[in-house]
């Protein structure tokens, strides 16, 4: 069956609108920077300067990844193991009172011309290092998973606010068509907290919500086809039909001028017509190299999940879409499903571990073998780190005060470190950063001005770095 493509709304009075806000000469900008030659949606230069990235790739671990295990090495933990966890003052847990010092059950080495020490928890990504720029020095505000997420992926701890994927759409529009600006990838397993609240559009209009795309799934977007029974429908009545609704729509929207919600499920509607042509294409791998497969590590049942959904990112990121969000880990109670590690930290962050790992370190090195690297930021991080010390006997509770993030890829300067934690990898000692920083970092990789990002909305001049953020010049290259 075809499905016909419906034309995408285009009068003055929208354009007026949609133009009005604080971006407004932004997305002139963005509409005048393509010509015949850019039909594909490639942007000429940047906005407020020349853009080296054009789109990004976000790694969520959901469940607060601990930095001591993964990428913040520190050898006082193996000369202290066992002993009273003494950093100074009060030492302030989610859950627990502090228990001794404990070291990572995993071994530490060097790797790359920068020697960054890895854990072997990661050693795919450890073979990476000289693309990537850690930032082991990060703060949350909360030490709570809900807030402390809401506050990754929206620069705030309150709901309601947009998501960065959503501000990326805002600024920077599409890339493509036929495909959504904003695509997120959740866990298999179910979402984290917060659900879909951590890639709202909040206040922006409400089109550039990030989209939901089931990796494996025979139906990856939900209702994008008609069930089966419903065999009554024809090309014929298809098209009459959608031409019936666009009319409606249109009488409606014209009514309730500023009311972005028809008009997003009208660009809604639009994008599902596309996407049922698109959206199947994207998801089938079968075309992908058997090389290219067990590369992303669907040859193995532990890593099949997040390496088909990192897969399904790149497929996206090389077929215009401007920002993916992958997840790993679901807020879904016992036995642990996420890297919130109270309990076993072998166990859990073992298990967790080993299925990120392959498939990140994949797509990093997929998306450099194709030439889209250069131009496509990948960025890692979780809501808060873990501490050195133990809760009860194997856990680690949650540590706001300092864990790691980092970026590779469009821009960035890989084989760096900027800021670092205390000898403990207990506070942030030196440059401590907040997500504002980062997420300034990308907007400007992106070619925007992180203060000029802005909407109006209650009388306020919004923007994703609130009032804080500064753009980190020592990882850009």
């Amino acid at each position: 069956m075809s499905f016909p493509r419906i034309p995408r709304r285009s009068s003055r009075r929208s354009f007026l609108r949609e133009s009005g806000g604080g971006l407004g000469g932004i997305a002139l900008a963005h509409l005048l920077g393509r010509d015949g030659s850019a039909a594909a949606g490639e942007l000429k230069g940047g906005l407020h300067h020349r853009a080296k990235a054009k789109r990004v790739v976000q790694l969520f671990m959901s469940g607060a990844a601990s930095q001591v295990d993964t990428f913040d090495y520190k050898p006082l933990l193996l000369e202290r193991n066992g002993q009273r966890f003494d950093p100074g003052g009060k030492v302030e847990l989610f859950q627990s009172d502090p228990g001794p010092v404990m070291q990572s059950p995993w071994e530490w080495k060097q790797y790359g011309e920068s020697g960054k020490w890895m854990s072997d928890l990661v050693s795919h990504l450890a073979e990476c290092v000289d693309d990537m720029a850690f930032f082991p020095s990060m703060v949350a505000k909360s030490n709570v998973h809900g807030p402390a997420t809401f506050m990754q992926n929206t620069g705030f701890v309150l709901p309601g606010y947009p998501s960065m994927g959503a501000w990326i759409s805002y600024g920077l529009g599409s890339l493509t068509d036929s495909l959504p600006t904003f695509v997120v990838l959740p866990d298999a397993r179910g979402y984290a907290p917060n659900g879909p609240g951590n890639h709202s559009a909040g206040f922006l209009p409400a089109q550039h919500q990030g989209t939901m795309m089931r990796a494996g799934r025979p139906n990856p977007i939900h209702d994008l086809f008609p069930p089966e029974s419903a065999n009554f429908i024809t090309d014929e009545s298809e098209s009459e039909g959608l031409e019936l609704l666009e009319r409606l729509n249109r009488t409606h929207m014209a009514e309730r001028e500023g009311d972005s919600r028809l008009e997003a499920r009208i660009h809604a509607y639009e994008m599902a017509a596309r996407l049922q042509i698109s959206a199947p294409e994207v998801a089938d791998i079968s075309g992908e190299s058997h090389a290219t497969k067990k590369l992303y590590g669907l040859d193995e049942p532990i890593t099949e999940d997040f390496g088909l959904r990192c897969l399904m990112a790149r497929r996206l990121l090389e077929r215009g879409v401007r920002f993916v969000q992958v997840w790993s880990g679901a807020d879904n109670g016992f036995p642990r499903r996420n890297w919130d590690s109270h309990e076993d930290i072998i166990k859990d962050h073992g298990g967790m571990g080993k299925s990120m790992d392959r498939p990140a370190a994949a797509l990093i090195k997929d998306l450099a073998s194709r030439g889209l690297l250069e131009d496509t930021i990948v960025y890692w991080t979780t809501e808060f780190g873990r501490m050195p010390c133990s809760q009860g006997a194997k856990g680690r509770d949650h540590n706001p005060f300092s864990f790691t993030s980092w970026l590779a890829g469009g821009g960035v300067k890989g084989g760096v470190i900027y800021g670092s934690s205390d000898e403990w990898s207990y506070k942030a000692a030196e440059n401590p950063i907040y997500c504002y920083d980062l997420h300034a970092t990308v907007l400007h990789l992106l070619g925007i001005d992180h203060k000029r990002l802005t909407y109006r909305h209650n009388g306020i001049d919004r923007r994703l770095t609130d009032v804080h953020g500064n753009v980190i010049r020592e990882v850009l290259s």
